[in-house]
């Protein structure tokens, strides 16, 4: 089979996959109803990220399970995620799931055999901060799904110039992201379906599985800076909640994405394509206008870590008054 009828035959698969799936859950209830911290306001189905970890098998089935591990993580994280999307799990067994999946990553890329084996506990915990990172953004359309579209374009081309990964497994991860945002990437109230914890959590962690394989390939470790916004979104929020005495386990509104949506009112496409383009000038620069030196690529990793800080302390400081109204309404 050659590549080009793979990838046709994978795409309409795929679509035929996620169909089923949405038969399925529309069966068996598997959807999404708000309450007052969703950003959505129509019942949608769940889980549609399912599409990943399925995606990651079909590759496995034509590529002659050339990476066991991996695909062991990927099927362990996605199903607890998925039984965590239709009964809620206690934090202690996700996040135990979860440090087993990245010990499968270091497994599949001889981590534990290298110089370098006594950072495992460091390697899981970014791992698993990057695995939930992913999770904690997926609140509106198109937000996740275009933004690993941009991760995963951005490895891609990275890959053409240095090979360190498989160009079949990245191609086919995009055809499956492209699916899931045919069916998510659209206006409010229009989403046929949400990633879920199971598409969050499943493309969260092939991508740090992809960026570990270029960490350990090229001794750099500023390649994280392709989750740059993400991270910082994420870190700098957790950090505001800490400041406001806020549990960091309840439901809330307070990511600046989900204040351009809820109190500025931006359309879901919007707001997703500012994410999405902020990302793509961050890692067209460092990929393709940066000297290929450890020295450049560090200078111009915390400039953009400063530069996003910045930014996310002159949006919350403008505009966080309007989500503090309507907590107030709500609260009375």
């Amino acid at each position: 089979m050659t590549q080009t009828v793979y990838y046709i035959i994978l795409s309409a698969l795929l679509v035929l996959l996620e169909l089923g799936y949405f038969q399925l859950a529309k069966r068996f209830h598997i959807v999404d109803i708000p309450n007052d911290r969703s950003s959505h306001h129509t019942i949608v189905i769940r889980g549609g990220g399912i599409i990943f970890p399925l995606a990651m098998i079909v590759y496995s089935l034509c590529f002659q399970c050339h990476l066991p591990w991996l695909l062991l993580g990927v099927c362990v994280i996605s199903i607890i995620s998925f039984w965590d999307d239709i009964h809620s799990l206690p934090n202690y067994i996700r996040l135990c799931v979860q440090a087993l999946a990245i010990g499968c990553i270091c497994i599949q890329l001889s981590f534990m055999q290298s110089a370098l084996w006594w950072l495992l506990p460091l390697v899981l915990f970014v791992g698993m901060g990057v695995v939930n990172m992913f999770n904690f953004m997926d609140g509106i359309n198109g937000i996740l799904g275009g933004y690993s579209a941009v991760v995963l374009l951005s490895l891609l081309g990275i890959n053409q110039q240095i090979l360190f990964t498989s160009n079949e497994l990245l191609i086919t991860l995009v055809i499956a992201d492209m699916v899931f945002c045919f069916f998510n990437f659209r206006p409010s109230g229009h989403a046929q379906c949400f990633c879920g914890d199971v598409g969050a959590l499943s493309i969260a962690f092939l991508i740090f599985y992809f960026l570990f394989q270029l960490v350990l390939t090229t001794h750099d470790v500023t390649w994280f800076v392709l989750i740059a916004l993400f991270g910082m979104d994420t870190s700098l929020t957790i950090v505001h909640r800490i400041l406001l005495h806020e549990h960091l386990g309840q439901a809330h509104r307070k990511h600046a994405f989900q204040l351009m949506a809820n109190e500025l009112h931006l359309s879901h496409i919007l707001v997703s394509g500012i994410y999405m383009a902020v990302q793509a000038v961050i890692s067209l620069v460092f990929i393709y206008w940066l000297p290929n030196t450890l020295l450049a690529h560090a200078v111009y990793t915390v400039a953009v870590v400063l530069l996003l800080a910045a930014g996310y302390w002159i949006f919350m400081k403008k505009y966080y008054i309007l989500h503090q109204t309507y907590l107030d309404h709500l609260n009375h």
